[in-house]
C-alpha cells in the first residue's frame, strides 16, 4: 500500500497534550503527526503532565509520541518547548538548547508580510486575572515577569495557605458561567497585551479551547489563536504559506487510523526507550 504524501506545514503549534495521564489521546496525536511534515514546531506547554505523572501509567502510545518528536529533532526540525504549568519544573532549564531543540518561556516569531507572532502557554493569567488587570499588564514589560509573579503566588498558596497551585481546572468545575467568563477574560487579556506590544498574532494554550478570531480594543487589534488540547478537542494550529488555521482530528482521521497498516513492528516500552536514546544521540550531533 502506497504511503500517503505528508502535508507540509511551516509552523505547527501543539499544546496541552498531557502525556502520562489517562485522558491523553496519544494514539490519535501520533496518527496526526505521521501525516504532516513541519519546518518549525512549537510545543506550547503541558506536553508531559508532570503534576499528574504516574510512572506506573506510561503506555507505548505515549512513548511513541515522544519518540516521533525526537525523530523530528534528529532531522533538524526546529522545536521550541514552551513551559506550561503542568510542566513548570522545566522553567529551571529555560535557555537550554540542544541541536534544533530549545526550552523557552515564550517565542516571538517573524512571519510573512512583516508580521510578528507572540507565543506562550498562558497559565500566568490564572493568577493575574484573579487579582487585577494592571498586574496582567506587566506583560508589556515582559512575560518572564509574569512567570516570576506566578511562581511566587503559587508558592504562597501552597506553602503558607495550603491551598495548592492556582489553576483553571478549579474554575471550570465551579460552573459553566464562570468558565465562559474566565475564557473571555483570558482571551481579552492576551489580546490587550499583544496589542500594547504591537504584535499581529497572539498564540496561547492552557484553556483547552481551540480558537482563531480577531480581538480589538481602543488601541488596535490582533489575531488571537489558541491551539486547544489533546484531551477533549484533539486540535492544533497550523501555519502554511502565510495563513493560520485550526486543525481538528475528525471522523475521517479516526477511520484512516483504524484501517491503516502498521509501518513498523510493535515494540515494548523498553525497546521504545532504546530507540529513543538512539534518536537522542543523533540529536546531539545535529
Amino acid at each position: 500500500m502506497e504511503k500517503a504524501k505528508k502535508r507540509k506545514i511551516d509552523i505547527l503549534v501543539l499544546s496541552d497534550i498531557h502525556l502520562g495521564t489517562f485522558g491523553c489521546h496519544a494514539k490519535e496525536l501520533l496518527h496526526y503527526l505521521k501525516t504532516i511534515k513541519p519546518k518549525t514546531v512549537i510545543l506550547n506547554g503541558d506536553i508531559i503532565d508532570i503534576w499528574q505523572f504516574n510512572k506506573r501509567y506510561w503506555p507505548k502510545s505515549h512513548m511513541k509520541v515522544v519518540k516521533h518528536l525526537m525523530a523530528w529533532m534528529s532531522k533538524g526540525v526546529k522545536i521550541y518547548y514552551v513551559t506550561g504549568n503542568h510542566d513548570e519544573m522545566l522553567r529551571k532549564f529555560v535557555g537550554f538548547k540542544m541541536g534544533s531543540f530549545k526550552i523557552v518561556n515564550k517565542v516571538i516569531l517573524d512571519l510573512d508580510n512583516n508580521t510578528k507572532a507572540w507565543i506562550f502557554h498562558g497559565d500566568v493569567f490564572d493568577v493575574t486575572m484573579q487579582h487585577s488587570k494592571w498586574l496582567a499588564k506587566l506583560g508589556a514589560v515582559g512575560y518572564d515577569t509574569l512567570i516570576l509573579i506566578n511562581r511566587v503566588v503559587n508558592f504562597v498558596s501552597e506553602k503558607i495557605f495550603r491551598r495548592g497551585k492556582l489553576s483553571l481546572s478549579k474554575k471550570i468545575k465551579n460552573s459553566v458561567k464562570s468558565a465562559v467568563k474566565f475564557i473571555n477574560n483570558f482571551e481579552q487579556t492576551a489580546a490587550d497585551i499583544a496589542i500594547s506590544n504591537q504584535y499581529d498574532f497572539v498564540v496561547c494554550g492552557h484553556i483547552h479551547q481551540p480558537e482563531m478570531r480577531e480581538i480589538s480594543n481602543e488601541h488596535g487589534k490582533v489575531m488571537y489563536l489558541n491551539s486547544g488540547d489533546w484531551i477533549e478537542n484533539l486540535s492544533a494550529l497550523e501555519y502554511v504559506e502565510g495563513e493560520w488555521s485550526v486543525y481538528r482530528f475528525d471522523e475521517i482521521d479516526m477511520l484512516n487510523m483504524i484501517v491503516e497498516t502498521p509501518e513498523e513492528p510493535e515494540l515494548n516500552n523498553a525497546e521504545l526507550f532504546d530507540n529513543l536514546m538512539e534518536e537522542f544521540n543523533l540529536m546531539k550531533r545535529v
